[in-house]
Protein backbone atom coordinates (compact mmCIF):
# COMPACT_ATOMS: atom_id res chain seq x y z
CA UNK A 1 0.00 0.00 0.00
CA UNK A 2 1.42 3.27 -1.01
CA UNK A 3 0.27 6.80 -0.46
CA UNK A 4 -0.23 9.69 -2.91
CA UNK A 5 -0.80 13.22 -2.48
CA UNK A 6 -3.74 14.53 -4.31
CA UNK A 7 -1.97 17.66 -5.70
CA UNK A 8 -2.42 20.57 -8.14
CA UNK A 9 0.01 21.88 -10.59
CA UNK A 10 0.31 25.71 -10.81
CA UNK A 11 -2.31 27.45 -13.27
CA UNK A 12 -1.98 30.69 -15.24
CA UNK A 13 -5.63 30.80 -15.65
CA UNK A 14 -6.07 28.81 -18.66
CA UNK A 15 -2.76 30.19 -20.41
CA UNK A 16 -3.96 33.69 -19.56
CA UNK A 17 -0.71 36.03 -19.54
CA UNK A 18 -2.60 38.24 -17.11
CA UNK A 19 -4.16 35.99 -13.82
CA UNK A 20 -1.71 33.13 -12.52
CA UNK A 21 -3.45 30.92 -9.48
CA UNK A 22 -1.55 29.83 -6.98
CA UNK A 23 -1.42 26.07 -6.18
CA UNK A 24 -3.80 24.17 -4.06
CA UNK A 25 -2.86 21.45 -1.82
CA UNK A 26 -4.72 18.54 -1.42
CA UNK A 27 -5.34 15.98 1.01
CA UNK A 28 -3.57 12.88 1.62
CA UNK A 29 -5.60 9.63 1.11
CA UNK A 30 -4.60 6.20 0.76
CA UNK A 31 -5.06 4.30 -2.50
CA UNK A 32 -4.16 0.81 -3.94
CA UNK A 33 -1.36 0.56 -6.53
CA UNK A 34 -3.14 1.21 -9.75
CA UNK A 35 -1.93 -0.12 -13.12
CA UNK A 36 -0.39 2.38 -15.25
CA UNK A 37 -3.22 3.12 -16.90
CA UNK A 38 -5.49 3.50 -13.85
CA UNK A 39 -2.70 5.94 -12.06
CA UNK A 40 -3.15 8.30 -15.29
CA UNK A 41 -6.37 8.93 -15.30
CA UNK A 42 -8.24 9.62 -12.15
CA UNK A 43 -4.90 11.77 -11.42
CA UNK A 44 -6.15 13.62 -14.93
CA UNK A 45 -9.67 13.96 -14.32
CA UNK A 46 -9.37 15.18 -11.08
CA UNK A 47 -6.69 18.06 -11.68
CA UNK A 48 -8.59 18.70 -15.28
CA UNK A 49 -11.51 19.47 -13.18
CA UNK A 50 -10.60 21.33 -10.41
CA UNK A 51 -8.41 23.28 -13.37
CA UNK A 52 -11.82 23.88 -15.05
CA UNK A 53 -13.76 24.81 -12.16
CA UNK A 54 -10.78 27.39 -10.92
CA UNK A 55 -10.92 29.16 -14.35
CA UNK A 56 -14.54 29.27 -14.72
CA UNK A 57 -14.52 30.94 -11.24
CA UNK A 58 -11.79 33.28 -12.01
CA UNK A 59 -13.29 33.86 -15.38
CA UNK A 60 -16.60 34.89 -14.21
CA UNK A 61 -14.73 37.24 -11.03
CA UNK A 62 -13.20 38.89 -14.51
CA UNK A 63 -16.16 39.14 -16.52
CA UNK A 64 -17.97 40.86 -12.99
CA UNK A 65 -15.27 43.53 -12.98
CA UNK A 66 -15.16 44.10 -16.41
CA UNK A 67 -19.17 44.82 -17.04
CA UNK A 68 -18.92 46.71 -13.97
CA UNK A 69 -16.31 48.70 -15.63
CA UNK A 70 -18.08 49.08 -18.42
CA UNK A 71 -21.11 50.57 -16.48
CA UNK A 72 -18.77 52.50 -14.38
CA UNK A 73 -17.12 53.97 -17.73
CA UNK A 74 -20.64 54.76 -19.26
CA UNK A 75 -21.56 57.29 -15.94
CA UNK A 76 -18.23 58.80 -15.53
CA UNK A 77 -18.81 59.57 -19.61
CA UNK A 78 -22.00 60.69 -19.25
CA UNK A 79 -22.38 62.82 -16.10
CA UNK A 80 -18.93 64.64 -16.93
CA UNK A 81 -20.43 65.64 -20.67
CA UNK A 82 -23.82 66.00 -19.20
CA UNK A 83 -22.92 68.33 -16.17
CA UNK A 84 -20.79 70.52 -19.14
CA UNK A 85 -23.44 70.38 -21.65
CA UNK A 86 -26.12 71.61 -19.32
CA UNK A 87 -23.70 74.44 -17.39
CA UNK A 88 -23.05 75.69 -21.39
CA UNK A 89 -27.06 75.57 -21.48
CA UNK A 90 -27.52 77.36 -18.25
CA UNK A 91 -25.09 80.24 -19.00
CA UNK A 92 -27.73 81.45 -21.27
CA UNK A 93 -30.49 82.58 -19.14
CA UNK A 94 -28.38 82.37 -15.57
CA UNK A 95 -24.83 83.95 -16.57
CA UNK A 96 -23.75 83.39 -12.75
CA UNK A 97 -20.91 80.58 -12.82
CA UNK A 98 -19.49 81.56 -9.05
CA UNK A 99 -22.99 81.14 -8.19
CA UNK A 100 -23.51 77.93 -9.73
CA UNK A 101 -20.30 76.27 -8.60
CA UNK A 102 -21.44 77.44 -4.49
CA UNK A 103 -25.09 76.10 -5.44
CA UNK A 104 -23.19 72.68 -6.84
CA UNK A 105 -20.57 72.28 -4.13
CA UNK A 106 -23.25 72.49 -1.33
CA UNK A 107 -24.43 69.26 -2.40
CA UNK A 108 -21.04 67.88 -1.29
CA UNK A 109 -22.84 67.47 2.12
CA UNK A 110 -25.11 64.30 1.13
CA UNK A 111 -21.73 62.33 0.50
CA UNK A 112 -21.70 61.15 4.11
CA UNK A 113 -25.39 60.62 4.63
CA UNK A 114 -25.22 58.64 1.33
CA UNK A 115 -22.19 56.47 2.43
CA UNK A 116 -23.64 55.87 5.86
CA UNK A 117 -26.95 54.62 3.91
CA UNK A 118 -24.55 52.78 1.84
CA UNK A 119 -22.95 50.94 5.04
CA UNK A 120 -26.51 49.90 6.60
CA UNK A 121 -27.44 48.06 4.05
CA UNK A 122 -24.32 46.27 3.06
CA UNK A 123 -22.07 46.07 6.17
CA UNK A 124 -22.45 43.21 8.64
CA UNK A 125 -21.39 44.82 11.47
CA UNK A 126 -23.73 47.75 11.59
CA UNK A 127 -22.85 51.41 13.46
CA UNK A 128 -24.27 54.41 14.56
CA UNK A 129 -23.82 57.29 13.26
CA UNK A 130 -22.23 58.53 15.43
CA UNK A 131 -20.28 55.90 15.85
CA UNK A 132 -19.25 55.77 12.15
CA UNK A 133 -18.44 59.34 12.15
CA UNK A 134 -15.91 59.33 15.04
CA UNK A 135 -13.82 55.95 13.36
CA UNK A 136 -13.82 58.07 10.25
CA UNK A 137 -12.98 61.48 11.70
CA UNK A 138 -9.59 59.30 13.27
CA UNK A 139 -8.36 60.16 9.67
CA UNK A 140 -7.97 63.47 10.66
CA UNK A 141 -5.48 62.32 13.82
CA UNK A 142 -5.68 60.86 17.18
CA UNK A 143 -7.85 63.88 18.67
CA UNK A 144 -10.31 63.69 15.57
CA UNK A 145 -11.43 66.50 13.49
CA UNK A 146 -10.91 69.48 15.94
CA UNK A 147 -11.24 73.07 14.88
CA UNK A 148 -7.42 73.55 13.80
CA UNK A 149 -7.65 70.54 12.01
CA UNK A 150 -10.67 72.29 9.88
CA UNK A 151 -9.11 75.10 9.32
CA UNK A 152 -5.39 73.78 8.61
CA UNK A 153 -6.45 70.15 6.64
CA UNK A 154 -9.96 70.75 5.20
CA UNK A 155 -10.07 74.63 4.26
CA UNK A 156 -7.41 74.90 1.76
CA UNK A 157 -8.87 71.84 -0.19
CA UNK A 158 -12.63 73.87 -0.18
CA UNK A 159 -10.76 76.53 -1.79
CA UNK A 160 -8.71 74.66 -3.81
CA UNK A 161 -12.08 72.89 -4.64
CA UNK A 162 -13.89 75.83 -5.54
CA UNK A 163 -11.29 77.24 -7.73
CA UNK A 164 -11.09 74.48 -9.32
CA UNK A 165 -14.58 74.26 -10.62
CA UNK A 166 -15.04 78.34 -10.82
CA UNK A 167 -12.57 78.04 -13.47
CA UNK A 168 -13.88 75.37 -15.45
CA UNK A 169 -17.31 76.55 -15.85
CA UNK A 170 -15.72 80.42 -16.29
CA UNK A 171 -13.89 79.18 -19.28
CA UNK A 172 -17.20 77.32 -20.64
CA UNK A 173 -18.69 80.58 -21.08
CA UNK A 174 -15.57 81.69 -23.17
CA UNK A 175 -14.93 78.46 -25.24
CA UNK A 176 -16.64 75.33 -26.36
CA UNK A 177 -16.94 72.43 -24.44
CA UNK A 178 -14.87 70.39 -26.25
CA UNK A 179 -11.83 72.26 -26.35
CA UNK A 180 -12.79 72.76 -22.32
CA UNK A 181 -13.09 68.79 -21.87
CA UNK A 182 -10.02 67.56 -23.86
CA UNK A 183 -8.02 70.58 -22.26
CA UNK A 184 -9.06 69.52 -18.67
CA UNK A 185 -7.53 66.12 -19.74
CA UNK A 186 -4.28 67.86 -18.92
CA UNK A 187 -4.93 67.68 -15.35
CA UNK A 188 -2.90 63.73 -15.08
CA UNK A 189 -0.01 65.03 -16.62
CA UNK A 190 0.16 68.02 -14.32
CA UNK A 191 -0.58 65.67 -11.68
CA UNK A 192 2.64 63.31 -12.38
CA UNK A 193 4.80 66.72 -12.69
CA UNK A 194 3.78 67.89 -9.16
CA UNK A 195 3.85 64.37 -7.54
CA UNK A 196 7.68 63.41 -9.20
CA UNK A 197 8.68 67.06 -8.01
CA UNK A 198 6.61 67.54 -4.54
CA UNK A 199 6.44 63.55 -3.66
CA UNK A 200 9.41 62.23 -5.01
CA UNK A 201 7.60 59.70 -7.48
CA UNK A 202 9.26 57.51 -9.29
CA UNK A 203 10.69 58.92 -12.64
CA UNK A 204 8.96 57.40 -15.38
CA UNK A 205 10.21 58.27 -19.17
CA UNK A 206 7.01 57.17 -20.78
CA UNK A 207 5.16 60.23 -18.71
CA UNK A 208 7.37 62.47 -18.93
CA UNK A 209 6.51 62.07 -23.30
CA UNK A 210 2.62 62.20 -21.94
CA UNK A 211 3.73 65.88 -20.30
CA UNK A 212 5.14 66.87 -23.33
CA UNK A 213 2.07 65.74 -25.42
CA UNK A 214 -0.06 67.53 -23.06
CA UNK A 215 1.16 71.04 -23.39
CA UNK A 216 1.83 70.50 -26.96
CA UNK A 217 -1.62 69.91 -27.27
CA UNK A 218 -2.72 72.77 -25.24
CA UNK A 219 -0.22 75.21 -27.61
CA UNK A 220 -1.89 73.67 -30.65
CA UNK A 221 -5.28 74.31 -29.39
CA UNK A 222 -4.58 77.67 -28.86
CA UNK A 223 -2.98 78.19 -32.17
CA UNK A 224 -6.45 76.44 -33.80
CA UNK A 225 -8.43 79.82 -33.14
CA UNK A 226 -5.71 82.16 -34.35
CA UNK A 227 -4.87 83.00 -30.71
CA UNK A 228 -7.62 85.33 -30.32
CA UNK A 229 -8.36 86.80 -27.29
CA UNK A 230 -11.33 85.20 -26.40
CA UNK A 231 -10.08 81.84 -26.97
CA UNK A 232 -6.84 82.41 -25.40
CA UNK A 233 -8.41 83.56 -21.90
CA UNK A 234 -10.52 80.21 -22.07
CA UNK A 235 -8.06 78.42 -22.61
CA UNK A 236 -6.02 79.99 -19.93
CA UNK A 237 -8.94 79.03 -17.44
CA UNK A 238 -9.05 75.77 -18.39
CA UNK A 239 -5.63 74.91 -17.81
CA UNK A 240 -5.57 77.05 -14.15
CA UNK A 241 -8.25 74.52 -13.61
CA UNK A 242 -6.48 71.79 -14.39
CA UNK A 243 -3.57 72.65 -12.43
CA UNK A 244 -5.89 73.58 -9.28
CA UNK A 245 -6.99 69.85 -9.57
CA UNK A 246 -3.51 68.71 -9.77
CA UNK A 247 -2.87 70.61 -6.60
CA UNK A 248 -5.69 69.49 -5.32
CA UNK A 249 -4.73 66.00 -5.54
CA UNK A 250 -0.96 66.40 -4.64
CA UNK A 251 -1.46 67.91 -1.17
CA UNK A 252 -4.43 65.42 -0.12
CA UNK A 253 -1.64 62.94 -1.03
CA UNK A 254 0.84 64.78 0.73
CA UNK A 255 -0.87 66.25 4.41
CA UNK A 256 -3.71 63.47 4.35
CA UNK A 257 -2.25 60.12 2.43
CA UNK A 258 -4.50 57.81 1.06
CA UNK A 259 -8.09 57.59 2.74
CA UNK A 260 -11.09 54.63 2.81
CA UNK A 261 -14.51 54.90 1.50
CA UNK A 262 -16.29 56.21 5.10
CA UNK A 263 -13.04 58.78 5.63
CA UNK A 264 -13.21 60.11 2.17
CA UNK A 265 -16.79 60.68 1.96
CA UNK A 266 -16.87 62.18 5.36
CA UNK A 267 -13.66 64.66 4.19
CA UNK A 268 -16.14 65.33 0.82
CA UNK A 269 -18.59 66.50 3.31
CA UNK A 270 -16.86 68.60 5.38
CA UNK A 271 -15.51 70.59 2.15
CA UNK A 272 -19.50 71.38 1.50
CA UNK A 273 -20.14 72.33 4.91
CA UNK A 274 -16.72 74.69 4.54
CA UNK A 275 -18.80 76.18 1.19
CA UNK A 276 -21.75 77.07 3.23
CA UNK A 277 -20.30 78.58 6.44
CA UNK A 278 -17.20 80.24 4.24
CA UNK A 279 -18.25 80.66 0.78
CA UNK A 280 -21.85 82.08 0.93
CA UNK A 281 -20.34 85.20 1.50
CA UNK A 282 -18.95 85.88 -2.31
CA UNK A 283 -22.35 85.12 -4.18
CA UNK A 284 -23.66 88.11 -2.16
CA UNK A 285 -21.03 90.23 -2.68
CA UNK A 286 -21.45 89.42 -6.14
CA UNK A 287 -25.16 90.27 -6.25
CA UNK A 288 -25.03 93.30 -4.91
CA UNK A 289 -22.07 94.10 -6.87
CA UNK A 290 -24.18 93.06 -10.22
CA UNK A 291 -21.37 91.08 -11.42
CA UNK A 292 -23.41 88.19 -11.36
CA UNK A 293 -27.13 89.61 -11.01
CA UNK A 294 -30.14 88.81 -11.94
CA UNK A 295 -33.31 90.28 -11.60
CA UNK A 296 -35.64 88.13 -9.66
CA UNK A 297 -35.33 84.34 -8.23
CA UNK A 298 -38.01 83.21 -10.19
CA UNK A 299 -36.01 83.97 -13.72
CA UNK A 300 -33.22 81.39 -12.05
CA UNK A 301 -33.57 78.05 -14.32
CA UNK A 302 -33.70 75.96 -11.09
CA UNK A 303 -34.12 72.39 -12.81
CA UNK A 304 -31.24 73.71 -15.11
CA UNK A 305 -28.93 74.31 -11.30
CA UNK A 306 -30.35 71.09 -9.68
CA UNK A 307 -29.55 68.96 -12.73
CA UNK A 308 -25.83 70.21 -13.41
CA UNK A 309 -25.70 69.66 -9.34
CA UNK A 310 -27.22 66.19 -9.45
CA UNK A 311 -24.54 65.63 -12.62
CA UNK A 312 -21.77 66.63 -10.71
CA UNK A 313 -22.51 65.00 -7.53
CA UNK A 314 -22.60 61.31 -9.91
CA UNK A 315 -19.45 62.25 -11.37
CA UNK A 316 -17.39 62.38 -7.83
CA UNK A 317 -19.28 59.22 -6.04
CA UNK A 318 -18.77 57.12 -9.36
CA UNK A 319 -15.01 58.48 -9.67
CA UNK A 320 -14.22 57.72 -5.63
CA UNK A 321 -16.18 54.95 -4.68
CA UNK A 322 -16.38 53.41 -8.05
CA UNK A 323 -12.62 51.44 -7.38
CA UNK A 324 -14.55 49.27 -5.04
CA UNK A 325 -16.67 47.59 -8.35
CA UNK A 326 -13.58 47.62 -11.10
CA UNK A 327 -10.03 48.60 -11.87
CA UNK A 328 -8.97 52.60 -11.95
CA UNK A 329 -7.71 52.52 -15.21
CA UNK A 330 -11.34 52.03 -16.30
CA UNK A 331 -13.00 54.83 -14.38
CA UNK A 332 -10.04 57.03 -15.78
CA UNK A 333 -11.08 56.23 -19.70
CA UNK A 334 -14.74 57.39 -18.86
CA UNK A 335 -13.39 60.90 -18.53
CA UNK A 336 -11.39 60.94 -21.97
CA UNK A 337 -14.46 59.77 -23.38
CA UNK A 338 -16.32 62.27 -22.94
CA UNK A 339 -14.40 64.55 -24.99
CA UNK A 340 -16.13 62.76 -28.32
CA UNK A 341 -19.40 63.25 -26.79
CA UNK A 342 -19.31 66.72 -26.41
CA UNK A 343 -17.02 66.74 -29.81
CA UNK A 344 -20.93 65.32 -31.66
CA UNK A 345 -23.10 67.62 -29.12
CA UNK A 346 -20.93 70.62 -30.12
CA UNK A 347 -21.06 69.48 -34.00
CA UNK A 348 -24.86 69.88 -34.05
CA UNK A 349 -25.82 72.79 -31.50
CA UNK A 350 -22.69 74.84 -32.03
CA UNK A 351 -20.78 76.70 -34.66
CA UNK A 352 -17.61 75.12 -33.89
CA UNK A 353 -14.96 74.03 -36.46
CA UNK A 354 -12.36 70.91 -36.48
CA UNK A 355 -10.51 72.01 -38.60
CA UNK A 356 -6.81 69.85 -39.27
CA UNK A 357 -4.61 71.34 -35.92
CA UNK A 358 -7.91 71.11 -33.45
CA UNK A 359 -8.25 67.33 -34.20
CA UNK A 360 -4.37 66.89 -33.86
CA UNK A 361 -4.59 68.91 -30.64
CA UNK A 362 -7.44 66.45 -29.76
CA UNK A 363 -5.70 63.54 -30.52
CA UNK A 364 -2.39 64.41 -28.88
CA UNK A 365 -3.94 65.68 -25.65
CA UNK A 366 -5.95 61.91 -25.47
CA UNK A 367 -3.02 59.89 -26.74
CA UNK A 368 -0.96 61.68 -23.61
CA UNK A 369 -3.93 60.78 -21.35
CA UNK A 370 -4.09 56.99 -22.17
CA UNK A 371 -0.28 56.85 -21.98
CA UNK A 372 -0.34 58.36 -17.86
CA UNK A 373 -3.10 55.53 -17.71
CA UNK A 374 -0.24 52.78 -17.99
CA UNK A 375 1.36 51.07 -14.68
CA UNK A 376 4.52 52.04 -13.27
CA UNK A 377 5.43 48.67 -13.85
CA UNK A 378 4.25 48.02 -17.77
CA UNK A 379 7.31 47.77 -18.64
CA UNK A 380 7.97 45.11 -16.99
CA UNK A 381 4.99 42.98 -17.88
CA UNK A 382 5.52 44.21 -21.64
CA UNK A 383 8.74 42.34 -21.54
CA UNK A 384 7.40 38.90 -20.02
CA UNK A 385 4.45 38.95 -22.97
CA UNK A 386 6.95 39.20 -25.23
CA UNK A 387 9.46 36.67 -23.62
CA UNK A 388 6.28 34.47 -23.39
CA UNK A 389 5.54 35.10 -27.11
CA UNK A 390 9.01 33.86 -28.23
CA UNK A 391 8.92 30.75 -26.28
CA UNK A 392 5.54 29.19 -27.91
CA UNK A 393 6.54 30.34 -31.37
CA UNK A 394 10.22 28.37 -30.57
CA UNK A 395 8.12 25.02 -29.43
CA UNK A 396 5.45 25.12 -32.22
CA UNK A 397 8.24 24.53 -34.75
CA UNK A 398 9.97 21.66 -32.50
CA UNK A 399 6.21 20.60 -32.30
CA UNK A 400 5.91 20.01 -35.52
CA UNK A 401 9.53 18.16 -36.39
CA UNK A 402 8.49 16.21 -33.62
CA UNK A 403 4.95 15.01 -35.41
CA UNK A 404 6.95 14.57 -38.53
CA UNK A 405 9.40 12.51 -36.70
CA UNK A 406 6.91 10.85 -35.64
CA UNK A 407 4.88 9.55 -38.25
CA UNK A 408 7.68 7.01 -40.40
CA UNK A 409 8.21 5.71 -36.86
CA UNK A 410 4.74 4.97 -36.49
CA UNK A 411 4.02 3.58 -39.87
CA UNK A 412 6.85 0.38 -39.46
CA UNK A 413 5.53 -0.29 -35.78
CA UNK A 414 1.90 -0.70 -37.59
CA UNK A 415 3.69 -2.46 -40.89
CA UNK A 416 5.83 -5.00 -38.64
CA UNK A 417 3.37 -7.57 -37.05
CA UNK A 418 2.44 -7.61 -41.20
CA UNK A 419 5.30 -9.14 -41.63
CA UNK A 420 5.53 -11.36 -38.83
CA UNK A 421 2.96 -13.27 -40.29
Amino acid sequence: MKKHSARVAPLSACNSPVLTLTKVEGEERPRDSPGPAEAQAPAGVETGGRASRRCWTCSRAQLKKIFWGVAVVLCVCSSWAGSTQLAKLTFRKFDAPFTLTWFATNWNFLFFPLYYVGHVCKSAEKQSVKQRYRECCRFFGDNGLTLKVFFTKAAPFGVLWTLTNYLYLHAIKKINTTDVSVLFCCNKAFVFLLSWIVLRDRFMGVRIVAAILAIAGIVMMTYADGFHSHSVIGIALVVASASMSALYKVLFKLLLGSAKFGEAALFLSILGVFNILFITCIPIILYFTKVEYWSSFDDIPWGNLCGFSVLLLTFNIVLNFGIAVTYPTLMSLGIVLSVPVNAVIDHYTSQIVFNGVRVIAIIIIGLGFLLLLLPEEWDVWLIKLLTRLKVRKKEEPAEGAADLSSGPQSKNRRARPSFAR
